[in-house]
């Protein structure tokens, strides 16, 4: 049984064992993460493909950890300009192994990021002063 992905914008291809490095994910080690994004569920004998995703299939995973890509080199020039600059960048992903596939009763959630939030204070509005006017001259 395998099951086809996606997360950070990528599709990966896993099965119940497998390790796999995804874009950057919430998470510490050894935390259990759900992913519902599932685009194709094979078992043996049934192939499920989804129209995005498959209505109650979900991939359970533990984070095994974070690490970083490879650096890649960013050289820029422009001739007779002397104007030269390097640059690198280091992606980060995060390595999960996945425990289980489901292909039915997994229910859809939406992944939200809970921030602190303050109370909003209504807006104070400014109140605009009319502008004095000038007294008109006499002088002739």
């Amino acid at each position: 049984m395998f099951a086809i992905i996606e997360s950070g914008g990528k599709q990966y291809k896993v099965e119940k064992g497998a390790t796999v490095e995804v874009e950057k994910l919430d998470g510490q080690d050894g935390a259990t993460i759900t992913i519902d994004k599932v685009v194709l569920i094979s078992n043996n004998s049934s192939l499920k493909i989804g129209t995005p995703y498959v209505v109650g299939a979900a991939v359970t995973a533990n984070v095994v950890g974070q690490v970083k890509g490879e650096k890649l080199r960013i050289y820029k020039m422009k001739a007779k300009e002397h104007y030269q600059r390097t640059t690198g960048h280091r992606q980060k992903y995060t390595t999960i192994e996945i425990t289980d596939i489901k292909e039915e009763g997994a229910t859809r959630t939406k992944t939200k990021v809970e921030t602190k939030t303050e109370e909003k204070k209504p807006a104070v509005k400014a109140v605009k002063k009319a502008a004095p006017k000038k007294a008109k001259s006499t002088e002739a």
